[in-house]
């Protein structure tokens, strides 16, 4: 690429996801990119050098028909002669094909490059266009009803929590337009961030109107950080179970791995999650997941959490830890935080101060139990669909494998 024809400014970067996914890469903080760099087009393979073995490998989608990168991405061509390129995307994404690229590079730096010689050295099944084409079409079809299925949850969720809202009097606002340009005096100027003065001015940053009195969340809990990893923490004789960022989603955990780090007993009980401990996730480059929530039943012995989750231990004599969860995974109840929240290469990141002068309305225990039975039974029915998304997921990435390794009959041909 001739940088004097194309200047940075002109370019559209990409980012390669370890899920095989592209999107833009804001440059916009850049105002220098060293190296050469390489134009990928719509239904070219890129994969990261450095991330490969971890599914950083994938297909530029239609949407992205001319992006940038540098040197550490190869870049191929599909042949469409021979190869479907929806069709090389899924074989990427088969366990025997990662297993293959981490078995060439074992035994070395978990940041050890595959460099293409390496990647050009795998054999992969290359049926006939046609097989592929039924292939492609069978995942197509089972990922259009997975999408439904996630829908469904997500309208199912958001009913919920509208329900919840309106049994503590509150109604939401409908959105309102900010100005894309305005004039302040620097008197009236609380805090240096766009949207918490802007939300400022047109009034939208006071509290919702509620049947109950608002209360600060640090007068209800104890506020605190978990464990910084560092190489120092690595598992060893103390080793415990801990909770990372992955692990909390919006209103649930994902402890389906669980990672390790070293904490002595001496520090044990500062770090150490009991049942009814909400996390708050301290920073997340989405609006829509800044300050998610989720709940500790003490479903894992001995676990600990780490400090990019902060953790609220609440006074449950006054507050239900699944009332104060329902709150703050609402946009009402977590508008707070977006306001607070700073904001650093675009990722947000909320501190504990933050949290302990949350708002939360606060009905009587009596009530609180009742709206939590309520969302509790609504909630049963959401986890058992997430759960029936989740394995129709699994199950047809494992029936596609067997299908591109020839193990089982692909669909709509004869055996």
């Amino acid at each position: 690429m001739d940088r004097a024809e194309h200047p940075l400014e002109s370019l559209t970067f990409g980012s390669l996801h370890f899920t095989g996914g592209l999107s833009h890469r804001d440059m916009s903080s850049k105002l220098e990119v060293k190296g050469k760099l390489f134009f990928a087009h719509a239904n070219d393979v890129v994969y990261s050098k450095i991330d490969a073995r971890n599914g950083a490998i994938g297909i530029v989608p239609e949407s992205m028909p001319r992006v940038a990168f540098s040197s550490e991405y190869p870049i191929y061509e599909v042949d469409k002669a021979i190869a479907l390129p929806e069709y090389v995307k899924l074989l990427f994404r088969m366990s025997s094909f990662r297993e293959r690229i981490n078995s060439l590079i074992s035994g070395a730096s978990g940041r050890k490059r595959v460099e293409p010689s390496t990647l050009e050295s795998i054999e992969v099944p290359l049926p006939p266009l046609a097989t592929q084409r039924a292939i492609v079409a069978y995942w197509q079809e089972t990922q259009d009803k997975n999408a439904v299925a996630i829908k469904t949850t997500n309208e199912h969720e958001t009913a919920i929590t509208r329900g919840f809202l309106r049994s503590l009097g509150i109604v939401e606002e409908c959105a309102v337009a900010r100005p894309k340009a305005f004039a302040v005096r620097w008197t009236d100027v609380s805090r240096w961030a766009v949207s918490s003065l802007v939300d400022s001015l047109l009034g939208l940053d006071a509290l919702p109107k509620s049947q109950f009195t608002f209360e600060k969340l640090g007068d209800l809990s104890r506020v605190s950080y978990g464990i910084q990893k560092s190489p120092a923490n690595r598992p060893g004789l103390s080793a415990r179970p801990y909770l990372r960022v992955a692990n909390v989603r919006k209103g649930y955990l994902d402890l389906s791995e669980v990672k390790e780090i070293e904490v002595p007993d001496s520090e044990l009980e500062s770090y150490l999650l009991k049942p009814g401990d909400i996390l708050f996730v301290e920073g997340n480059g989405s609006r829509t997941e800044l300050g998610r929530v989720g709940k500790w039943s003490g479903e894992i012995e001995k676990c600990v959490h780490q400090n990019h989750l902060i953790k609220v231990r609440l006074d449950q004599s006054r507050i239900l830890p699944d009332f104060a969860m329902t709150w703050f995974n609402s946009d009402i109840g977590r508008s707070h935080f977006f306001r607070a929240a700073k904001s650093s290469s675009g990722l947000g990141t909320i501190n504990s101060n933050e949290v302990r002068s949350a708002p939360i309305p606060l009905p009587p225990l009596a009530i609180q139990k009742q709206l939590v039975a309520e969302v509790t039974a609504a909630r049963d029915h959401i986890a058992a669909e997430r759960a029936a998304a989740t394995k129709l997921a699994a199950d047809t990435a494992h029936e596609v494998e067997q299908m591109i390794l020839g193990q089982v009959q692909v669909i709509g041909f004869p055996a």
